[in-house]
């Protein structure tokens, strides 16, 4: 019954659909993130795209009216390049698909980047390295294609199929990703989430015992926090809407659920069910012929009742028509 900001000692905030969306604040996100930062809570900005670099990512923020420190962002691009670290020599060449920060953290992290393979002369191409970028075209893919089939490693910040936005999902990094699957025949080592990589550089980043993940996706910031040991919280305001939540499979359900971010400094009553019926403070949820109705109550609880009733009737194969 305590709000969440004082039951978990850190809170890894998703970006995109959680915090903004294209690049515009969410509404009650600089409120959340300033209520968790009073209550003591370590935060953590924890994002899959590996497009910008920390600085860039604290200073888009910080524009937002969201308070935060390159320090606080943790990346896939970080993560993915820790990846190819420590499978190939220091000072190999390895390919980007990706923006300018992803060809910084190869640089950072003593390898040498290149676009093509013919860059890399007589010398073998040891890894390829892929994040999100909206310039990568069939050529990028072409010369990634013919350095996998060479042998390169293969790391990808994400296998996020779409991105959030104001006009509905959009492709991602995952959806390049795929074509080069196809194309090649071989699997990738995934760095960001639902991985463990980054929740663990991240909780690490923090000094976290008992953090809670906020997101707005079933598979990676949910599922990364069930694979990581962590709490979930997701909010409604990014890729997952209502109907998709109550659809959650057995292992990709959230902890605690609500509308948008201010849910993180609120309590989450218990909710109780029992005999087809979910109760939530005030708010009861009844299913009957494959359709869930709420009653009462205000805010989230009716959300919270509906969503624990979905779920259990799924678990007993019940089927719902909407």
């Amino acid at each position: 019954m305590q709000p969440l900001v004082e039951a978990y000692d850190a809170a890894l905030f998703d970006l995109d659909g959680v915090l903004y969306l294209d690049g515009e604040a969410i509404p009650y996100a600089a409120d959340a993130v300033r209520t968790a930062r009073a209550a003591g809570m370590h935060v953590a900005f924890v994002t899959n795209n590996a497009s910008r670099r920390p600085a860039e990512v604290a200073a888009r923020l910080a524009g937002l009216d969201i308070p935060a420190e390159p320090e606080d962002v943790v990346t896939s691009a970080q993560a993915a390049v820790r990846v190819v670290a420590a499978e190939v020599p220091a000072g190999s060449f390895v390919l980007v698909l990706g923006t300018q920060a992803l060809v910084d953290e190869v640089s950072e992290a003593g390898l040498r980047p290149v676009r093509t393979v013919a860059e890399a002369g007589r010398d073998p191409v040891a890894a390829v390295v892929q994040g999100l970028s909206p310039d990568t075209c069939q050529s990028d893919l072409a010369e990634a294609a013919v350095a996998l089939r060479s042998g390169s490693v293969w790391v990808v910040g994400n296998a996020d199929l779409t991105l959030p936005s104001p006009r509905g999902p959009l492709p991602g990094n995952g959806a390049l990703v795929e074509a080069l699957r196809l194309v090649t025949g071989l699997e990738p080592v995934v760095a960001g989430k639902p991985e463990p990589a980054l929740h663990a550089e991240s909780v690490a980043r923090v000094g976290s015992s008992h953090p809670l993940v906020v997101g707005d996706r079933l598979d990676t910031d949910v599922l990364g926090a069930v694979r990581g040991g962590a709490d979930s919280l997701l909010v409604l305001t990014g890729v997952v809407g209502r109907a998709e939540l109550l659809r959650a499979p057995l292992g990709s359900r959230p902890t605690f659920v609500c509308s948008d971010l201010r849910g993180l400094g609120q309590p989450h009553p218990v909710t109780v069910v029992a005999e087809g019926v979910a109760r939530c403070g005030n708010s009861t949820a009844t299913y009957a012929d494959g359709v869930i109705a709420v009653v009462g109550g205000t805010g989230d609880d009716g959300l919270r009742a509906e969503v624990a009733l979905a779920w259990a009737c799924a678990d007993d194969g019940l089927v719902l028509r909407h």
